[in-house]
């Protein structure tokens, strides 16, 4: 390349392309563009490259790809890569689109023929070297660690890796100058060079440490003793070609490819008009309206900096003076939002403490207010009380809103201080759910994925395991900045997901009438918590560990000695080689599987898996509840306290955490005598109510089978209905085992449950089972049809809905992998009734919360259990609720068929069930 000026302490960035399509590809979910084209390792690598481009100041920059074909290493050595798997089709499809995208965001591409992307890597650290430049290469190739030098730094964006010299040395335990030496001596098994063998990093660090490259371990090879040594004289020939095939050509022509790295390489602003192009092709609504909020603000696209990233400068203040904080109070109480959020010492919020609490109105602009930091550095604080008071009004205002990521959290933590938050207005936790269940809503990925921003991780600044310290031991500085920022992101974020809500009047109904409410409801239900039996726990605990001793026992006599109950490497050699059963399934790895459902088979016939299978559950049952619950009962309150978690399941189901109250068995007599020990205080009862069916219910109303509907309307027992149908003969002449066989069959084609899952759980024929399934279809035309519509749905959209209009993303529903795909389809049909159902029950816990309040009684709800509500009612409103619940409930939505809601009440939770 020409000679070229003026670059001395000029920064080039030099991305690796190729070693980061890869690994986007399988960082990244399915994620699929509007017509069902891949799209994940193409939003990995956009979101890779804005934020290279925030993260490092550069003016002059490259992303380098490997070219289609054969290598010059190809004609050194014909073996070279030749074990490597062909590119994923998935990943193949997203290569134009990549290198469309990479120009579009103003990045240089390079490719070039019979060049490796490292080789033109190498070349451009060497050419920009000799200019003075200092130059930084994003990959994720560990061979790039050669070229490290006072001026090339490697920094790796996945794993957050810097390495400059003295990091490769830490890294490899050798200089950058002996990278080439390890890997010859290692091998690289991606590329298919064979190093020496058995020769692994401490080897090869060990032999380069005594004899201080490889050249000096070639003239000792005779000395060096064992095994491995033999392996080393083995490979003397191969070494100098290993060392020829790892090493980093610097000296590639790259003639034809760029003129000068000055006037090839220059940084250049995104192309708004070619990346609104890329975003809409490929449903990226939140970049998409990025560059359609630029065009607002900015007019017809000039020649800005890079920067359709919402990541502006940032004035964060800490406010340690009544002055600055009166300031806040005044801009926060004449907003029309504000971001908040508080620091606490503990996860829990009903024993958490605040340490401070940080507030954002403006984009780019927060404050934090430390509270409760302490140690010999502690800075001058506000008292803590005070500030709060002062605060209080504005916290229980309801006109004053208020957005915050996962706000429930915060609201008992205020609680722990006697306020009561209200006028929240939106939370960002619950805008990613309603937008997008399948992913991940804590706000540091969200921050990444819609923003493009790397977030302060909370470890970076406490630390991790056994040396983590708590948020009050965090200097001030790096506190505020981190709550700070808190507040500020979490703005960012309703700015960039709200407006995607707003736009579909279906998904602003999920999130405004649904998720949002049902948040209030949980944080009211997990303040109240539910009264156990703690000694009736203990009681039954010992009789369990009782029966676990006598469970051994018949074990050890069966097996014909002594062994561990939980190994199943033990579990295996005792049943396929001592006692010979029968080989059920087998594990990846070949050896005979003794997971639960081969016990589950097994003890059809055979008394020792039976033994084991009960032995599990009341171990678990042991250590799950009687033991733990006892432990987890308030010091303060007297009662547990559970927390409900909105945003895990993509069915919109609450999950049940610390303790989890959802997954308590019900049809064993174990389980259900923990349930007896959840009891109502005196003077009180508790009431059970849940949907009759619901599911099936949701079934008819969605497929619109009007014999489905007319046995729903009429009041039929569905199960003798669908009996009836199947076998072709009256309800009164249904047999209990066609009502059985009819039960299954209602219940399991909903699952997606297969002629052979039927058969299975059956115990009859496969063609008997797909007899029973045909005629089922043949009966009920309507559900044949929506299963058939729904699929092809599912596959055009990625995704289903529930009758509410909540979308439940099917990410592996186009996928490759054969099995996850099935999966993803069964999902599909079954998930709108699951998702219907949740929405039915939040929508119930809703309407039944604000009778409770509306009418100021005494009753509360404590629990909610899939489609199960529990309430703590005095004695005197027992009538007035059990008449209430069923109409409150039945009365949230109307189907096609009648709504059921069946209501007990009891002593205890198993009484009132």
């Amino acid at each position: 390349m020409p000679e070229e000026r003026s670059l001395e302490g000029k920064t080039l960035l030099l991305v690796d392309g190729s070693s980061y399509l890869y690994r986007a590809y399988h960082a990244m979910p399915d994620l699929r563009g509007p017509e069902g084209s891949p799209t994940g390792a193409l939003y990995g690598m956009i979101n890779m490259l804005r934020r290279m481009r925030k993260e490092v100041t550069a003016e002059y920059s490259a992303c380098v790809f490997d070219a289609k074909g054969k290598t010059f290493r190809d004609d050194w050595y014909p073996d070279y890569k030749a074990n490597r798997p062909s590119m994923p089709e998935d990943l193949s499809r997203q290569i134009e689109p990549i290198h469309v995208a990479v120009r579009a965001l103003g990045w240089p591409l390079l490719m070039i023929e019979r060049v490796e992307a490292d080789d033109v890597i190498g070349t451009l650290c060497a050419e920009a070297e000799k200019l003075g430049m200092n130059v930084v290469v994003s990959t994720g190739d560990k061979d790039l660690a050669q070229l490290v030098s006072d001026r090339v730094t490697l920094v790796n964006t996945m794993t957050n890796e810097t390495l400059d010299r003295e990091g490769v040395i830490a890294k490899f335990g050798v200089p950058p100058e002996r990278i080439v030496d390890y890997l010859s001596l290692i091998g690289d098994t991606v590329d298919n060079v064979p190093g020496v063998d058995k020769c692994g990093p401490k080897t090869a660090l060990k032999w380069l440490t005594q004899y201080d490259s490889l050249d000096g371990i070639v003239e000792h090879a005779n000395e060096i003793k064992g095994a491995v040594g033999e392996n080393l004289r083995r490979a003397l020939d191969f070494l100098p070609m290993a060392r020829k095939l790892v090493t980093v050509e610097r000296q590639c022509d790259l003639t034809g490819h760029l003129v000068s790295i000055e006037e090839s390489l220059q940084s250049r602003p995104e192309s708004r008009e070619e990346l609104r192009d890329v975003f809409t092709r490929n449903g990226f609504k939140t970049w998409l309206r990025e560059v359609e909020i630029a065009d607002a603000v900015e007019g017809p696209e000039t020649d800005v900096p890079p920067a359709l990233s919402v990541d502006q400068e940032r004035h964060y203040e800490t406010v340690q003076t009544w002055e600055q904080f009166d300031v806040w109070l005044a801009k926060i109480d004449a907003a029309e939002l504000t971001s908040f959020d508080t620091e606490t010492t503990s996860l829990d919020p009903m024993t958490a403490q605040i340490v401070g609490l940080s507030l954002s109105v403006e984009v780019g602009r927060a404050a934090y207010v430390p509270l409760a930091h302490r140690g010999p550095d502690a800075p001058v604080q506000l008292p803590r009380d005070e500030v709060l008071a002062k605060l209080k009004p504005w916290l229980e205002s309801e006109d004053r809103k208020k957005v915050g990521q996962h706000l429930k959290y915060d609201e008992q933590v205020l609680a722990n201080y006697g306020i009561e938050m209200r006028g929240v207005q939106h939370d960002t936790l619950l805008e990613s759910y309603v937008l997008e269940s399948h992913r991940t809503h804590d706000m540091d990925s969200l921050a990444l994925r819609h923003l493009g921003v790397k977030t302060i991780k909370y470890e970076e600044i406490c630390g991790k395991g056994a040396q983590q310290i708590g948020f009050d031991e965090v200097a001030l500085e790096q506190a505020a900045e981190y709550a700070a920022e808190d507040a500020d992101i979490t703005l960012r974020l309703h700015q960039a997901l709200y407006p995607q809500i707003a736009a579909e009047k279906t998904l602003e109904h999920v999130y405004s009438a649904i998720e949002v409410p049902t948040s209030r409801v949980l944080r009211k239900m997990e303040r109240t918590g539910v009264l156990i039996d703690a000694d009736k726990l203990r009681q039954q605990s010992s009789e369990i560990a009782t029966r676990l001793i006598q469970l051994e026992g018949e074990a050890y006599e069966l097996a014909g000695g002594e062994f561990n109950l939980g190994s199943p490497k033990q579990i295996g050699q005792i049943f396929f080689e001592k006692l010979e059963l029968p080989v059920v399934k087998k594990t990846p790895s070949g050896a005979p599987s003794t997971d639960e459902e081969v016990l589950q088979k097994l003890a059809e016939d055979y008394p020792l898996p039976k033994i084991l299978l009960e032995h599990r559950g009341l171990s678990k049952l042991k250590s799950t509840y009687t033991d733990k619950l006892p432990r987890m009962v308030n010091a303060q309150t007297g009662r547990v306290h559970t927390n409900y978690a909105q945003a895990v399941a993509v069915t919109g189901r609450l999950a049940s955490n610390d303790p989890n109250l959802q997954n308590i068995p019900v049809r064993t007599g174990e389980g259900r005598r923990i349930r007896e020990a959840f009891i109502a205080p005196p003077g009180h009862k508790l009431v059970s109510a849940d949907y009759s069916q619901i599911e099936l219910r949701i079934m008819a109303h969605i497929s619109g089978d009007e014999s489905l509907m007319r046995a729903f309307a009429q009041g039929e027992d569905i199960h003798r209905a669908t009996a009836s149908e199947i076998f072709s003969v009256t309800p009164l002449e249904v047999s209990s085992d066609q009502r059985r066989v009819a039960k299954v069959i209602n219940f399991g084609l909903i699952y997606g449950m297969s002629a052979f899952g039927l058969a299975s759980n059956l115990g009859i024929t496969r063609d008997a089972a797909k007899m029973y399934i045909d005629r089922y279809f043949a009966r009920y035309p309507g559900v044949a049809r929506y299963m058939d519509e729904t699929r092809l749905s599912a596959k055009a959209k990625g995704y289903v809905e529930t009758v509410f209009g909540r979308r439940l993303w099917l990410p592996e529903i186009n996928g490759g992998n054969g099995p996850r795909r099935q999966a993803a389809e069964r999902a599909a049909i079954n998930a709108p009734m699951q998702g219907t159902a949740a929405d039915l029950i939040k929508l119930s816990m809703i309407a039944v919360q604000k009778w409770i309040e509306d009418s100021r009684i005494g009753t509360r709800m404590i629990m909610q259990v899939h489609d199960e509500l529990i309430l703590e009612v005095p004695d005197a409103e027992l009538s007035e609720v059990r008449k209430r619940l069923p109409e409150l409930m039945c009365g949230v939505a109307a189907l096609k068929v009648p709504l059921v809601a069946e209501v007990g009440a009891g002593l205890n939770w198993e009484e009132a069930h």
